[in-house]
């Protein structure tokens, strides 16, 4: 597999070095870099030391969506939040944006990064990315946290055509988004109302600067197409899950919803595709729980984490005595 990291700085809003509003001393571990893999330009932001964590983002956000959860995370592991293909300052193809395809990204992005095994957390899209990262690929991921969509998208479990209101305002962007170049066409130049209308209704407030600053960064026509490309796959993905679900995943889960969202459902969509389930309900938290309630995300994940952070600490390398190794064969 050819792979390897590029020494061009990502630079803009989207990296690092132009992100606004970080907390304090974020510069300080974190750095943006380019991986190219497989003619694919994928954008992480990395720092920390420890076991490899990913974090894989949901729509319409970027690795962004992490910050307030990374600079504790990094106090124990290495966090590599990534932004999905076509998001974000990663490559925006024209095609590749099923599940498969896009685990198979992150993947390649971890064995340049020189990380066999792995923990992953995932939001939205990133729910079901990681989902299938942990399905693919089940000799690679120690354990795996998804939160807030009830569950991977599948054709069995689809809802009806006619669902109540609150419930169609929620889901209709997963029809709108799927068309071919309309959707394109209807938001350009009005992202500020397509975007802020989804922030809005999937449950919790944030900030109308935090909004504009995602609004910002898919407010051109590569990024906008971009941003549909995992819609636009998912006959590709519900195809894949249906045989996905055929094999239940064996590794500890974590489903996360949040109280004013998808609660209980997530957990509950779980169980029957995994053995070891466990399920939290993050309380003053709606869809976007890492940036709603980041101290109750970081407590239920660094619980969740805990066993895979401490058998790395406690497996020595027979050479040197000390110091951590991981824990897997």
């Amino acid at each position: 597999m050819s792979s390897r990291s590029t020494h061009v700085t990502p630079e803009g809003p989207g990296s690092v070095s132009g992100a606004p509003n970080l907390p304090a001393g974020f510069t300080d571990t974190f750095t943006s870099r380019y991986i190219d893999t497989d003619g694919l330009r994928q954008h992480a932001v990395i720092g920390g030391e420890g076991q490899p964590l990913l974090l894989v983002h949901g729509w319409p956000e970027n690795w962004y969506a992490w910050r307030l959860v990374m600079p504790v995370l990094a106090k124990d592991f290495e966090v590599i939040a990534v932004d999905q293909r076509g998001i974000g300052l990663s490559d925006k193809p024209q095609d590749g944006y099923d599940t498969g395809t896009l685990a198979g990204d992150l993947i390649a992005l971890m064995d340049a990064l020189g990380h066999e095994r792995f923990a992953v957390v995932g939001h939205d899209t990133g729910f079901a990315i990681s989902y299938a990262l942990a399905a693919d690929h089940p000799d690679r991921i120690d354990r795996v946290a998804l939160a807030e969509i009830p569950g991977p998208p599948l054709a069995s479990a689809s809802p009806p055509l006619f669902v109540p209101a609150p419930l169609n305002a929620k889901l209709w962007h997963l029809f709108f988004n799927r068309v071919e170049k309309l959707p394109e066409q209807l938001v350009e130049g009005r992202e500020d109302l397509f975007f802020g209308y989804e922030f809005a209704i999937q449950g919790g407030k944030l900030p109308a600067d935090l909004i504009a600053f995602y609004v910002r960064l898919v407010s051109n026509p590569e990024a906008l197409r971009g941003s549909f490309g995992w819609y636009r796959a998912l006959d590709a993905t519900l195809a894949q899950n249906e045989q996905r679900k055929t094999r239940r995943l064996k590794m500890p889960v974590l489903a996360i919803g949040g109280a004013a969202s998808w609660g209980e459902h997530v957990g509950d969509a779980m169980k029957p595709l995994a053995d070891d389930v466990q399920s939290v309900v993050i309380s003053g938290a709606g869809h976007w729980v890492a940036e709603q309630a980041p101290e109750d995300m970081l407590a239920a994940l660094t619980a969740f984490l805990a066993p895979y952070r401490d058998a790395a600490a406690h497996t020595l390398r027979p050479d040197a005595g000390a110091g951590p190794t991981p824990a897997y064969p």
